[in-house]
């Protein structure tokens, strides 16, 4: 089993890129930053990392091309038989005063990037009779004050999963989107912070205690173990949220 996981760098892309390798599986881990992706395949050496930044399409292309190209000590490679869509980002504020620029900036990572690394990918996905796994958000089901720009983004990641699943599924794909809830993550501390500084969000703002959340490893398990289905299931909607109450 091969895979390919986006955002490996942190978070629940890092933890979904280990648990698959713990698996056996050969991981080719992207990222943007060639010091963590260091960390990351010192750790676990059977993790291959791929330095790029996808909102750039050169970079998608090119990674596509080495994908589709090169064996990269993977022992031949024979289609692709995970996709896992990790890469994200959040940025809060209200419809009223948010800038463009960070609407699109999210809908660039956190949409268009699925988008075409998938389309780009659809081949080797066909060839393997490959799974895809979308990182989605409960932001992406159920949208509050001060989130309309990301849960936008994550809304239209929902339909494209849908969408996907509908006319891959002949093709023996099946497509699996993952809604988090809270999780201790570096995103899930930088938005903390900015709630704690926003007065829409400051009467209900909670101290970030990693410990409270939703841990990135829980979510990696369970997307793993939709992996491991046989081929009479599928897991299409998978809703993980922290077991313990907001305090």
């Amino acid at each position: 089993m091969t895979a390919l996981v986006t955002g490996a760098t942190s978070g629940i892309g890092r933890a979904i890129a280990v648990a698959l390798a713990a698996e056996g599986a050969p991981v080719w881990a992207v990222g943007r930053r060639p010091e963590a992706l260091d960390a990351l395949t010192a750790a676990c050496p059977s993790i291959r990392g791929e330095r790029a930044d996808l909102v750039e399409d050169d970079d998608v292309e090119r990674l596509v091309s080495t994908l589709t190209t090169e064996a990269g000590g993977l022992d031949g490679l024979d289609g692709l038989d995970v996709l896992v869509h990790a890469a994200g980002t959040a940025v809060l504020g209200c419809v009223a005063a948010a800038p463009i620029d960070a609407l699109d900036h999210m809908y660039r990572l956190n949409l268009r990037v699925p988008y075409l690394l998938t389309q780009r990918l659809l081949p080797l996905l066909r060839r393997a009779r490959g799974q895809v796994v979308f990182v989605n958000s409960s932001a992406g089901l159920h949208a509050s004050a001060g989130a309309s720009q990301y849960a936008a983004t994550k809304h239209a990641l929902k339909a494209l999963a849908d969408s996907l699943r509908c006319e891959a599924n002949d093709d023996g794909i099946r497509v699996l989107s993952v809604y988090p809830g809270r999780t201790a993550s570096p995103m899930q501390e930088r938005l903390h912070k900015q709630r704690s500084l926003h007065s829409l969000f400051r009467e209900n703002s909670r101290p970030y205690v990693a410990a409270h959340l939703l841990q990135p490893d829980d979510v990696a398990a369970v997307v793993v173990q939709a992996l491991r289905l046989p081929r009479t299931a599928e897991v299409t909607d998978l809703h993980v949220r922290p077991f313990a109450k907001p305090r």
